[in-house]
């Protein structure tokens, strides 16, 4: 695949390019260009990304940050099972537990809630930071919706990160996320409050909260260009034109015909002035 020519690879985070030093330096500088179009096209193109990842994961599967990369893309493109295998393999390799909660969320995607809380309740969530911790207990209140277990949803996502006022990277999603199932269960006016909330934490737009925020409301956006359009005056219908216009010539016409009347007159006149 072609890869522009301001991608040089050495974009990519210094650890990952430290794994790839492994390998000979024109195949570490190909790989790493790769993995520079997956980070960059992960969110906007999935699809596109996962292209690149599956280069990546040609020349270099045994490589962990490869394998990783390769998992994400197939994670953003829905490809679940594939994402799996690749996490689990990035997992071997590592022995890192970070990818924990993502490859329980695969296992969401394909339809297996039930193991996606095994997962919640394993010893390897005690290994996560506080961010993994609450991308978990993400994973798992999703995992509850799944089976139709609503209130228990709700208890899931309650916990001393949701109630703090301090703003972390999560916070956003884990209060849209709890204002999502209170909704859900029917509890507007407390989805409500923790819409606002979650929109006065998302500071980069990562969720559609104020959006969410505002159907509560009732408040409807209007197209700009539809309102635009509505306020151009209508032309004139051409049938008014032309009435116009047929008025314009009997009145023009109007003259011509008084003349010929006046010369019969006088043609009349002078045949008695004759006689």
């Amino acid at each position: 695949m072609p890869i522009p020519e301001d991608v040089t690879g050495d974009e990519i985070d210094k650890d990952v390019r430290q794994e790839l030093q492994s390998l000979p330096k024109t195949l570490a500088d190909d790989v790493a260009r790769n993995l520079v179009m997956v980070a960059r096209l992960l969110d906007e193109d999935p699809e596109g990304a996962y292209g690149y990842s599956r280069v990546a994961l040609r020349l270099a599967s045994r490589v962990a940050a490869v394998r990783e990369a390769a998992g994400f893309a197939a994670y953003a493109s829905q490809k679940y099972s594939e994402a799996l295998a690749e996490f689990r393999a990035a997992k071997r390799m590592t022995g890192n537990v970070d990818l924990w909660p993502v490859m329980a969320d695969c296992e969401r995607g394909l339809g297996r809630p039930e193991k996606a809380l095994d997962m919640a309740g394993a010893p390897e969530v005690h290994k996560l930071d506080k961010a993994g911790q609450v991308e978990m207990r993400l994973v798992a209140a999703g995992a509850r919706r799944d089976i139709g277990q609503l209130d228990a949803a709700i208890v899931t996502l309650q916990s001393p990160e949701l109630a703090a006022n301090s703003v972390q990277p999560w916070t956003a999603r884990l209060r849209y996320a709890y204002a999502d199932a209170l909704l859900a269960a029917g509890r507007e006016s407390e989805a409500r409050e923790w819409f606002a909330k979650a929109v006065e934490a998302d500071r980069d737009g990562s969720t559609d909260a104020s959006d969410r925020l505002a159907e509560l409301d009732g408040v409807e956006f209007v197209d700009a260009m539809v309102e635009d359009e509505d306020d151009e005056a209508p032309a004139p219908p051409k049938a008014n034109e032309a009435a116009v216009e047929n008025e314009a010539a009997v009145e023009n016409e109007a003259p011509v015909e008084n003349e010929v009347d006046v010369e019969r007159e006088n043609d009349v006149k002078s045949e008695n002035d004759k006689d």
